[in-house]
């Protein structure tokens, strides 16, 4: 049987109702034309696949044959066969349905495929363009239809049939089939939509002709969608009977979003505040192009002999002097640079050793206390004593901090207890081999690390790579050799992602995911609902641990006054010594106002509070509930303002400093 002699229809379909919204509409079936030179495979490929597919099928050999079955039916979907062109012009019979009337409120959409005489690959193409682009204008033609209605009523309106089932008009796609299985029919519209012309023509349609919006003419032609070109569709379909300002203001909405940078505030270059400028800008930015044939390289720890270091046989077996500061190490107000005094500057393996017994981690990784000691060792070794900040002291701290965060309520309700023992594990090599600058000086200094990881977390990167390194050298020290393969890969993940957090060029990003997915859920719902739904979804344990290694890495606002007196100076004398270096070697100065001899380390704690901790820390109180640390939030930053409204430029008064 030939496709000349099949009837009109293939396949009566019944109407199907859909649920858009709170909205029931009718959905027809789908009809399609087939405008092809002559019968052949691919001909009959398509029309079998309309048959599977249920829709209503029509065929055309001329132009004029096939404008005459469009005029009669308008079809969703238009084959054109590119193939012989010395039969007809497939663009010419684009343009001519163009310029029908039928036409005006239409979409033509190129869509690629190979050649395949298949009827399952043409079902296949027919399907996809049925559930990506005709489902979605359906969708967005039943919003239009209701703005027009809305438009010109001063009631609300409901566009129905007479069994009140609301309905919308359909929408055509085009797309042809050439030799080569590439389309090369573009789409020839030239004007958006006036979805006012659509259903009436009002006295005021004239004064709006210079202002007409079209989702349908931008609607990105992808089978499956992304969230954000969602959002961007839904907000093109309701700037098309918007008025004039708020479809001006949709149109300065679309351009944000179509920025890369959704979550970094844009810092002012007039009139800005050198030290935010800076330290913001040092912070969040991977570095500058290379200027310099410097090369900086830092010194590597792998294979240094830890042997002297003086650690404990058991946890139990350790000085009484450092067993007692220990004691305290579940207390906010705990004092690392005690421990880190007592302990020769070498406090993560102690203080490591109580957590990691009191979380139950050598437990869940079946490995024995001592391989456990020997790895915490061999990681400590890896910190370099001699940064100012960035030492295992930071690293002890960050530990610390994130044990603390681990006991309140909230936090350890959401978590398991693989979460909490990656937590512990990120938090301990978070920093392990940083070189005390910053990534943008790698990148500006052309280190070995920036090339290797592309001036991309440079840092960050090389943290996690080199841990694991580390353990896995020595079976002496492999914390992981004794757990499964699927638990070892969940672990690794987790761990790699909490150090990557700790990048702050995506610090906003991290910030504003976790106010809307768990603050504002939260603030809706019961504790036990707000635990359930966080259990529930991954992802948001994801973001929690996010968040959590971020607040614990830069907590020191938060800690006591003469702790965070005591970690700001040291933060500061490491910046000073890079722009020291960033000098001598010709390289791009990444923070100006860190130069020793001029820099206010009030203003510069000042404007990393505002913009950093201040929200960050309002967000992780809404969820784990820490007064304490707000209180000494409030504290520090007094202490801070009190120092710059007097214009000292150092930690502490200079009474102080005497006394």
């Amino acid at each position: 049987m030939t496709m000349k002699k099949k009837s009109v229809f293939l396949y009566q379909a019944s109407t199907a109702e859909v649920q858009v919204g709170p909205m029931r509409l009718t959905q027809y079936p789908i009809q399609v034309l087939l405008i092809f030179a002559k019968e052949d495979n691919q001909s009959n490929g398509f029309w079998w696949a309309c048959d599977r597919a249920g829709y209503r099928c029509n065929v055309a050999w001329t132009l004029e044959s096939a404008l005459e079955c469009f005029l009669d039916k308008h079809q969703e979907i238009i084959v054109i066969d590119h193939r012989n062109s010395k039969y007809f012009d497939a663009e010419d019979i684009c343009r001519s349905i163009r310029a029908t009337e039928l036409s005006e409120h239409t979409v033509i959409l190129a869509v690629q495929f190979m050649e395949n005489s298949s009827v399952t690959a043409c079902y296949n193409e027919l399907v996809q363009i049925e559930h990506g682009e005709v489902r979605s204008q359906f969708k967005l033609r039943a919003c239009n239809a209701l703005f027009t209605a809305l438009d010109h009523c001063q009631e609300a309106v409901e566009i129905t049939s007479e069994d009140h089932v609301i309905q919308v008009g359909r929408e055509i796609f085009c797309f042809v089939l050439t030799e080569s299985g590439s389309y090369k029919c573009k789409n020839r519209r030239k004007d958006s939509v006036d979805v006012k012309s659509i259903t009436s023509q009002s006295s005021d349609a004239p004064s709006l002709q210079t202002r007409r919006y079209s989702s349908m003419a931008r609607i990105h032609s992808m089978t499956i969608e992304a969230p954000i070109t969602k959002v961007i569709n839904i907000i093109n379909a309701a700037q098309e009977n918007s008025p004039i300002t708020v479809a001006e203001a949709l149109d300065r909405v679309l351009e944000i979003l179509r920025t890369t940078e959704l979550y970094s505030p844009q810092l002012g270059t007039k009139d800005e505040d050198p030290h935010t400028s800076d330290l913001v800008g040092g912070l969040m930015n991977d570095g500058l192009r290379r200027l310099s044939g410097n090369e900086y390289v830092f010194s590597k720890n792998m294979n240094l002999s830890h042997t002297h270091l003086p650690v404990p046989n058991t946890i139990s077996d350790v000085p009484p002097c450092i067993a007692q500061l220990l004691d305290n190490e579940e207390s906010w107000d705990f004092n690392i640079f005690e421990l880190e005094a007592v302990t020769n500057k070498r406090p993560l393996v102690y203080l490591g050793l109580k957590v990691f017994a009191r979380f139950g981690v050598s437990e869940f990784l079946n490995c024995s206390e001592a391989t456990l000691r020997a790895w915490l060792q061999v990681i400590e070794a890896n910190y370099h004593s001699s940064n100012s900040y960035h030492n295992s002291t930071h690293a002890a701290d960050v530990l610390h901090a994130t044990a603390f965060f681990l006991g309140k309520e909230r936090v350890k309700g959401s978590l398991d207890h693989l979460d909490e023992v990656a937590a512990l594990i990120a938090a301990t090599i978070h920093d392990v081999d940083h070189p005390g600058r910053t990534n943008s000086f790698l990148c500006n200094a052309g280190s070995e690390l920036a090339v290797l990881y592309n001036d991309t977390a440079v840092l960050e990167s090389h943290h996690t790579a080199l841990a694991f390194q580390l353990t896995t050298k020595d079976s002496k020290y492999n914390i992981f050799k004794n757990i499964d393969r699927n638990r070892y890969r969940t672990l690794r993940q987790a761990i790699i992602d909490m150090v990557l957090a700790t990048e702050m060029t995506k610090h906003f990003e991290h910030v504003n995911k976790f106010v809307n997915s768990i603050n504002k859920p939260m603030n809706d719902g019961s504790n036990t609902e707000c635990t359930t739904n966080i259990k529930n979804f991954p992802d948001n344990q994801t973001l929690i641990k996010r968040m959590m290694i971020k607040c614990a890495d830069v907590a020191n606002p938060c800690r006591p006054l003469e702790l965070c007196i005591e970690w700001a100076g040291r933060i500061s004398e490491e910046y000073f010594a890079q722009t020291d270096e960033e000098k001598r070697q010709g390289l791009p100065v990444v923070m100006p106002v860190f130069d020793r001899n001029t820099c206010s380390i009030p203003k510069s704690q000042i404007s990393f509070i505002d913009y950093f901790i201040t929200d960050m820390f309002d967000a992780w109180d809404a969820f784990a509930h820490l007064p304490v640390l707000m209180q000494h939030l409030a504290n520090n930053y007094k202490h801070w303002k009190t120092l710059d409204d007097l214009k000292c430029k150092s930690l502490r008064l200079p009474s102080e400093n005497n006394n």
